[in-house]
């Protein structure tokens, strides 16, 4: 008999619904290994113990997007500048079953892996405020602990500042490894999660680089041959 039963509900990624744990339930009741409470908070202090001596003397935190917390930061903060880090480069590395995908039918989402450099948003969290805002970060950030939080130099044009920002962690078992990029259109063309379709985060990541005069050609390149994947399709 073929399953009739209703598509599970959309979830808007917003700051009340990472704080009322909505991603964290979706999460554990699809089996998917969480961090505990306790687990978040000691991953927030080793981070927090980590800051260089440099760092603002304010006591202000910074923290680098380089996907969708650019255009969907969700988190409150006083100041952002577009900026970029060297060492890192985005790259669509880790699979996602439930948020942009499903299941059967993953998708994929952006990691930091090593070389190359990346553009993105450094956002400044006030001093006051950092434990609560890192603590909406990690809830969507380390939901499974696929990332490791990590300290890195940004240049922006007001000078350079230190920021938290969440490379892969290579061990993890949903690190994709470095997929071909004809395997990644593929994916990303066609995975739908909980969040929505994986070309919405795709297009949006693209799109608002663009917006903020950041070229990011491998990103552009794989937009434009999902479009085209997309528009092949329904013809």
């Amino acid at each position: 008999m073929d399953d009739l039963s209703p598509a599970p509900q959309a979830v808007e990624l917003t700051r009340e619904s990472i704080q009322a744990g909505a991603v964290i339930q979706i999460a554990s009741a699809n089996g998917l290994r969480v961090l505990t409470d306790a687990e978040r908070a000691a991953s927030i202090a080793e981070t927090l113990a980590a800051r260089p001596k440099r760092s603002d003397p304010s006591g202000d935190l910074w923290l680098f997007g380089y996907g969708s917390l650019i255009w969907n930061p969700a988190f409150h903060f006083t100041e952002r500048r577009k900026g970029r880090i060297r060492g890192w480069h985005r790259r669509f590395c880790l699979w996602t079953p439930l948020g942009r995908g499903s299941p059967e039918r993953p998708g994929l989402v952006l990691g930091l892996e090593r070389g190359g450099a990346c553009t993105g948003m450094a956002f400044c969290l006030a001093s006051d405020q950092i434990a609560c805002e890192l603590d909406i970060v990690w809830r969507r950030e380390m939901l499974s602990g696929a990332y490791k939080p990590r300290w890195v130099r940004v240049e922006t044009a007001d000078g350079p500042v230190d920021a938290v920002t969440f490379t892969i962690d290579p061990a993890n078992p949903r690190y994709a490894g470095r997929l071909d990029e004809d395997e990644i259109v593929r994916v990303v063309a066609s995975a739908v999660g909980r969040l929505g379709p994986c070309t919405d985060y795709l297009f949006k990541t693209a799109d608002a680089l663009a917006e903020l005069g950041l070229t990011d050609r491998a990103l552009n390149r794989l937009k434009r041959r999902v479009e085209e994947r997309l528009a092949a399709q329904a013809s």
